[in-house]
């Protein structure tokens, strides 16, 4: 695993990552807040350690300047004990966690450790295949500039075959996991809705397809 760790307190610096290194991370360790954006702008780390108090730019304005740019690597604040609003600010941002100083460092490897994993459990606001984009977030769904808004159920089941690539799922098995176990909607719904999504396909132009395998289900592919 490789870290990128930003601490002007040269002396801490070294500490931590004698620590890091001995527990086999693989560690880029840079003294301000300038050199952590440039380092995480032209490398790829799978997470950050950010001090907020550093020289040119603070923690906060690194991690600001790096979620608007849509890095979602994992980032550990370090902050002073006493600024809870520091913490607050980092968390709004879009910080995974945050450690007071002082730390001890077990607590520290704890973290990374809890950071990490929940990187690799991560599943991104953007899902592709193909020329075709699902936004988490807004719900939309686009090719190159073409764009289109989905209701809340062709939404849930195009995440379900983005999701599931490759994977053929059964009418019953999209009724269940789009309409829930106690739905009371009739099977012939989800050829209804495969439809629906379809036609949404061809018309933003999509090279990717509902393909139907008899007695079998469906999945997502991409055009041949």
């Amino acid at each position: 695993m490789k870290l990128l760790y930003a601490e002007d307190e040269r002396s801490l610096a070294e500490a931590v990552v004698d620590v890091l290194e001995y527990h086999k991370y693989k560690v880029d360790v840079v003294y301000d807040g300038q050199d952590a954006l440039d380092w995480a702008a032209n490398d790829s780390y799978d997470g950050i350690i950010l001090d907020v108090m550093m020289p040119k730019l603070s923690g906060l304005e690194v991690l600001k300047r790096l979620r608007a740019k849509g890095d979602r690597t994992p980032i550990l604040l370090l902050t002073a004990k006493a600024e809870v609003e520091d913490r607050i600010q980092g968390l709004d941002l879009g910080a995974d966690d945050y450690l007071p100083k002082p730390f001890a460092m077990g607590e520290l490897l704890a973290r990374i450790r809890a950071m990490l994993r929940r990187r690799e459990d991560f599943t991104p606001d953007l899902l592709t295949m193909g020329n075709l984009t699902l936004d988490r977030q807004s719900y939309t769904l686009a090719v190159g500039e073409n764009k289109l808004l989905l209701p809340k159920l062709e939404y849930q089941m195009m995440e379900m075959f983005l999701l599931n690539r490759g994977i053929y799922l059964s009418t019953e098995d999209i009724l269940v996991k789009v309409w829930g176990y106690d739905t009371d909607a009739e099977i012939g719904i989800v050829w209804v809705y495969i439809s629906y999504l379809r036609k949404k396909l061809a018309s933003l132009g999509a090279d990717v397809v509902l393909k139907a395998k008899r007695n079998i289900g469906y999945t997502l592919e991409q055009a041949t």
